[in-house]
């Protein structure tokens, strides 16, 4: 049995461990080791969230271009059942973009994206005009298009992901298409403009604001000798076109000197 002595020894015992530490949090003793811990889990905290930042960026960076691939999947297979007017019509409605049947008023999507069901009824229509215009259309996409093969205007203004690759691309449309607009598109170049060679159809091209196309003015004029039956729009030649210190105007009204 044990003695009431050593039962109050493991009574105490324990709450003489408690106080003991409660004194040192309450001295405020700071263990140089502990300190340098701290350091090291919050530069180790640091250097994780920078990685999860990372990792978080090009996490959202491939589900948006995955989400870009979806919607630039093929349509070609609803040709079969209802026609390829209308397979590539609703290509470019699901897109965001607007189409024109021949004779009909056009087809836009409302702000939800929602639009009128009504051209699955036009399958026998041609498509003769499409405005793309901001829609995040690419290479893949294209194909898309060349289900139209009556279609004579096509705007891609502004189009994120149109590049040069894309303008070798629009070949299949060049028994058809009159007009082109390629405005404000950030990543063509003259590279990719010189690929509309094959257009010769093209009677009005608008390659205005292309901040990757280094010199405008040089390039409209080789575009429209590539195209010499196209009315090539959207650059100033006034502004496009460096000049040589002989080729500066001359300002006539200053008096000369004696």
């Amino acid at each position: 049995l044990s003695s009431p002595f050593s039962q109050s020894l493991r009574l105490v015992a324990p709450i003489g461990n408690r106080s003991t530490r409660g004194i040192h949090q309450l001295g405020g003793a700071v263990d140089p080791e502990s300190s340098q811990k701290k350091r090291r889990t919050m530069l180790q905290y640091l250097s994780d969230h920078f990685y999860d930042v990372e990792f978080l960026r090009g996490y959202f960076l491939q589900n948006k271009m995955d989400k870009v691939h979806q919607k630039n999947r093929s349509f070609a297979h609803l040709e079969e059942t209802h026609g390829p007017n209308n397979a590539g019509a609703f290509f470019i409605l699901k897109q965001g973009g607007a189409v024109k049947f021949r004779d009909k008023e056009w087809i836009r999507p409302d702000k939800y994206g929602h639009f009128s069901q009504e051209f699955w009824n036009f399958s026998e229509v041609p498509v003769e005009a499409v405005d793309a215009s901001d829609c995040a259309i690419n290479y893949e996409g294209l194909e898309n298009l060349h289900l139209l093969k009556e279609l004579q205007s096509l705007s891609l203004q502004r189009c994120p992901h149109m590049d040069d690759w894309c303008l070798s691309r629009l070949y299949p449309l060049a028994d058809s298409l009159q007009e082109l607009s390629l405005a404000g598109c950030p990543r063509i170049s003259e590279r990719g403009l010189a690929c509309l060679h094959h257009l010769q159809n093209l009677r009005r091209l608008d390659i205005s604001n292309l901040p990757s196309v280094s010199n405008p003015g040089l390039t409209q004029i080789l575009v429209e000798e590539m195209l010499p039956n196209c009315k090539v729009v959207g650059v100033n030649l006034a502004e496009g076109l460096k000049l040589g210190p002989e080729e500066q105007p001359q300002d006539t009204d200053r008096p000369i000197p004696a």
